[in-house]
């Protein structure tokens, strides 16, 4: 059988298989079904909405800065989801073909054809084309229109494929699924983005997106959309000369692709070797973190809790997510001109919401936990070291939001009170934290996205909402002084008191709280145990 005979016997076969792999995923459950009929129409319904607002571009001034945008942004999700969503698409990774006797140039085809095949290439294409339509005048445009669309919609889905296989040892391993973690934080930080471009275009027009399409519309595959106004204005050479641009960088993913399958697929498979164990003293202790931190109980708590932070991948995610939310509401604010200092207390209340269902985190494993516990003293001490690992990350990262917000508004002055008030929330949140752990802990499943398990979401809810608000009001008095101190004639030179007496009571209500709830952490073990063992 020659090469094109068989190239030509593997692509339907990778396309029906990639059918069957979705067709057998819908037959698990009448869920996901629902869940992909919904996403369905949901990504039709938005891109027929894209489509009629690229239409309506059509005979303005500024529809190509538009367009040429619009496709180097696709171009970017394109080539970022394989590393934050690499469980998408089963086809993504080859290794499973890594058995059948093919060669790397018709595979490569033939998954490139079955990558055309669903939801994100459709929605791609319909843009693309209102791309085309919002620019093109005249028949030589359109006849480059559609060569530009296809151009683009390869590259794209090329370069989806080129990043995948190039990573996806790393993707496969546990590090590699971590790395999912980042995209609530790439949403999230990508949601702001869009907010902030969407307002400076209200406030500037389009006009402002023109530099920048100047530069892109000679980056591929935005330089096959930036051909067919090219052409618009005669300029045919330039078209054409874009047009290679993107043709020429459609055959070097091409090539990038085939060479990672030709190494992925006659390499031997090393993610999952052992990582070298930590470097260990001559007493036999670990070096490096523990000898940091202070001697006995609390130290090996707090190293235990910082563990959780770096490898368990549920405790991972709620950090990132916290830390990022933390600092993106009280920047991006800033930039937008309706920011204020108070505003930098956001970051110390997320992640003081790092310290509810403090035992959650543990799973069934709490039992280990349980059988150190053997007095109030015990479970104090517990306590003390989960809440001194927390601050040791939440208490410089607060400072350092509040002083960057500061520093962004220009209104140095309020920076004590911000910190005090920062550290007064901080240290109730701890405090009503700590409670809530022992009072209302629940089950974190290990698997799955769900942050709570069946039945005990109402626990979870109660927990942090209701601590949230039992932590505002423990702060009322020292908002009650700021207030009082702006308010009174001549109470702002005052103002710079809140950050000793913030702190001050901060720590109090942290100290109060840790007391209060050791005795119940002490007498609920076998309650708490069986809480948090249920995921």
């Amino acid at each position: 059988m020659s090469t094109v005979t068989a190239a030509e016997s593997v692509t339907p076969v990778v396309v029906r298989l990639k059918l069957s792999l979705l067709r057998n995923g819908l037959r698990q459950s009448a869920g996901r079904r629902a869940a992909y009929v919904a996403s369905i129409v949901f990504v039709l319904l938005f891109a027929a909405l894209q489509l009629i607002g690229l239409i309506a571009l059509r005979g303005n001034a500024h529809a190509a800065s538009v367009t040429v945008l619009l496709t180097a942004v696709l171009a970017l999700g394109w080539a970022v989801m394989p590393l934050f969503f690499p469980g998408g698409d089963e086809t993504l990774d080859p290794t499973r073909l890594v058995m059948l006797p093919l060669h790397p140039r018709p595979l490569v085809r033939a998954l490139l054809v079955a990558s055309l095949v669903g939801i994100g290439p459709l929605f791609t294409l319909c843009m693309f084309a209102g791309s085309v339509i919002a620019m093109a005048h005249g028949m030589a445009a359109y006849v480059t229109g559609v060569v530009a669309i296809v151009l683009a919609l390869l590259v794209c889905v090329a370069l989806a494929r080129a990043v995948a296989a190039a990573n996806i040892r790393l993707l496969s391993s546990r590090r590699g699924r971590d790395l999912a973690v980042l995209s609530g934080l790439v949403i999230a930080v990508g949601a702001q983005l869009v907010n902030f471009g969407a307002q400076k275009l209200g406030s500037s027009g389009l006009s402002t997106l023109d530099p920048a399409a100047e530069v892109l519309r000679w980056v591929p595959p935005a330089s096959a959309i930036g051909a067919v106004d090219s052409v618009n204005e005669g300029s045919y050479a330039t078209g054409v000369a874009q047009l290679a641009l993107s043709a020429g960088a459609l055959a070097g993913l091409l090539a990038l692709w085939q060479r990672s399958l030709t190494r992925l697929m006659t390499s031997p498979d090393g993610s999952t070797l052992q990582a070298a164990e930590p470097t260990r003293d001559t007493a036999g202790r670990s070096s490096g973190l523990s000898r940091l931190l202070p001697a006995g109980r609390t130290g090996t708590v707090m190293e235990r809790s910082l563990r959780y932070v770096w490898r368990d991948p549920k405790t991972k995610a709620a950090w990132v997510t916290y830390l990022a939310i933390g600092l993106i509401v009280p920047v991006f604010n800033a930039l937008q001109g309706t920011g204020s200092i108070y505003l930098a207390c956001f970051a110390a209340g997320m992640l003081g919401v790092l310290m509810y269902n403090q035992f959650g985190q543990d799973t069934s494993a709490f039992w280990m936990v349980a059988l150190t516990i053997s007095s109030t003293r015990d479970a104090y001490v517990e306590l003390r070291g989960r809440a001194l690992a927390l601050l040791l990350i939440t208490l410089p990262y607060a400072t350092f939001v509040t002083v960057l917000t500061t520093a962004m508004l220009g209104d140095w002055p309020a920076l004590p009170e911000a910190l005090g008030l920062s550290f007064a929330l901080l240290g109730a949140m701890l405090a009503t934290g700590a409670w809530s752990s022992a009072r209302y802990p629940y089950s974190i499943p290990q698997e799955g996205y769900k942050n709570a398990a069946p039945g005990q979401a109402g626990i979870a809810w109660i927990s942090i909402f209701g601590g949230m608000l039992a932590a505002a009001l423990l702060c009322a008095p020292v908002i009650a002084l700021t207030i009082w101190l702006h308010v009174s004639a001549g109470g702002e030179d005052w103002t710079w008191l809140l950050l000793p007496l913030g702190t001050a009571y901060g720590a109090g209500l942290t100290l109060l709280g840790l007391r209060l709830s050791a005795p119940r952490t002490a007498a609920r073990l076998p309650e708490i145990l069986a809480a948090v063992s249920k995921g």
